[in-house]
């Protein structure tokens, strides 16, 4: 293979006509999806379009974000107690200027895509370099780069990135993504239930009765245009709920989304009395469904047993569409494994910028990422 060149992009009007053919692969590395984060990336969130190049020809594309911390108003108000506040404190002041090779606002390995074969020994090379080159780009703004991290790898691109670029990087290994592979027999959701052990039918059963009176409907642009103070208000709650977070989508996020990437992106809506109470979104990426955002209210939630037919919901459509697998993401690992989904484990790599930062990157590290106790559930028979 011949040299490969990078150029950095802070623009969507100056990518090259053939980024979508380059990218074809990943729905979240196309044109589409990259308009939705320049229009409504959150306030503290600036993005970067990288393209890879031999000679002149694209070869292959990625994504990186950089995120100012000192921008956020919470990192999450869920946990209140004295280690949430020294991880706050550490944040705003050794992290609030952090970069991801990738994309920090959905899980799954969607850093990069090629058009043709390229060794991990030569991916790992060039994204260290992106990353290098994004690093200088912020010194010259007088913006010093705290953190930089390379996010959500599978276990077997991490094991070979290990070998090469990142083999003095500090790997780690967050909560597991939850991801349920469809059987390719099912194709309704008498299928799904069908194979249910008994324990999980009845929950399906009592979950299902609790939904009497709401009503579920996919949203149109207008509606969701319509409706998106209301939206705003349950994914703020949600979010802020979050044991932590490092971004707060913006309040024209969800209308952009369905504005550039139509039915690409799905929302449905829960209605009690003519009233939203609640959301769910998914994103489709060829064969694959990918949860994205939702919100609820809190008081109808628990009555209502929202959250748990919402996964149900997401499930079915998956089954009833012929997905091949939904990425649930990595939050309430407990109930999601209750519906069918696994834990599956995904790396990243970070390193600081200060030299021996990095010789404790291990203990800083596991002090600071919240812990998750939690047991997997088998529901099948």
């Amino acid at each position: 293979m011949k040299k490969i060149t990078i150029h950095i992009y802070n623009s969507i009007s100056d990518l090259p006509e053939n980024w979508n053919e380059v990218a074809t692969e990943n729905h979240f590395l196309q044109i589409p999806y990259l308009k939705v984060l320049a229009l409504s990336a959150p306030t503290n969130m600036q993005c970067f379009y990288i393209g890879f190049y031999e000679n002149s020809e694209l070869i292959g594309v990625s994504l990186a974000q950089y995120l100012d911390l000192n921008k956020l108003e919470s990192f999450g108000e869920r946990d209140n107690c004295f280690k949430t506040y020294i991880r706050n404190f550490i944040f705003r002041n050794f992290a609030s200027h952090t970069l991801f090779i990738g994309n920090n606002m959905i899980t799954g390995q969607n850093s990069y895509v090629f058009n043709k074969e390229i060794s991990f020994k030569e991916v790992s090379e060039i994204l260290m370099q992106a990353s290098q080159e994004l690093v200088a780009y912020f010194k010259k703004k007088n913006i010093s780069i705290h953190l930089v991290s390379f996010k959500d790898f599978y276990q077997d691109c991490a094991l070979e990135f290990k070998k090469h670029a990142f083999a003095k990087v500090y790997e780690f290994k967050t909560q597991p993504n939850m991801i349920f592979e469809l059987p390719s027999n099912w194709s309704s959701k008498d299928d799904y239930f069908n194979a249910f052990s008994k324990k999980y039918r009845d929950q399906y059963k009592r979950s299902h009765k609790k939904m009497e009176g709401v009503e579920l409907k996919e949203l149109t642009y207008d509606e969701v245009f319509f409706h998106e103070n209301r939206i705003n208000e349950l994914y703020h709650y949600v979010a802020k709920n979050a044991p932590f977070n490092t971004f707060f989508l913006a309040d024209n996020h969800f209308s952009t989304f369905k504005k550039q990437c139509g039915d690409g992106f799905k929302i449905f809506g829960y209605f009690l009395d003519e009233k939203l109470i609640g959301f769910h979104s998914v994103l489709i990426n060829d064969s694959v469904l990918e949860t994205y955002f939702l919100g609820y209210d809190d008081q109808v939630q628990k009555e209502k047993m929202l959250y748990l037919n919402m996964l149900y919901n997401m499930t079915e459509f998956g089954i009833t569409h012929q997905f091949k697998k939904i990425i649930f993401g990595r939050t309430a690992l407990e109930i999601k494994s209750s519906i069918g989904a696994t834990p599956i484990m995904m790396s990243g790599f970070i390193y600081h910028k200060i030299p021996l930062a990095n010789r404790f990157m291990d203990k800083i590290f596991k002090k600071l990422e919240p812990e998750t106790v939690w047991q997997q559930r088998h529901p099948f028979k």
